[in-house]
């Protein structure tokens, strides 16, 4: 059973969801730290180039089915239009001012 998007313990990363969820890439890149990184299967990418291919323009989506490290490991259900849907992991560090300055996903 999946976690409701605002049932998520951590501001960011539930802003985080909801902004990919939403396709709502403003919202998306105001919960980012300046600066932000991300990697995925433990390869650092181009975030802009990774979020345009791999979230906006290929309608991505979480389904969140776990949460731990107080929201900011997720378990999910991730799908696009270019891979279809596979299980992945998320990581993510948040800031004290309350943005993402890195996130990390691959395959779970």
């Amino acid at each position: 059973m999946t976690i409701q998007t605002s049932k998520l313990s951590d501001p960011a990363v539930r802003a985080f969801v909801a902004a990919v969820n939403a396709h709502d890439r403003d919202g998306f890149l105001s919960i980012l730290a300046p600066g932000a990184t991300m990697a995925d299967d433990g390869t650092d990418r181009d975030l802009a180039d990774w979020i345009d291919r791999e979230i906006f323009s290929s309608n991505g989506h979480i389904e969140v089915d776990n949460e731990s490290n107080n929201g900011r490991d997720l378990i999910a259900g991730y799908r696009n239009d270019t891979w279809g849907e596979m299980r992945t992991r998320w990581h993510f560090v948040v800031e004290d001012d309350g943005r993402i300055s890195r996130f990390e996903t691959g395959q779970a």
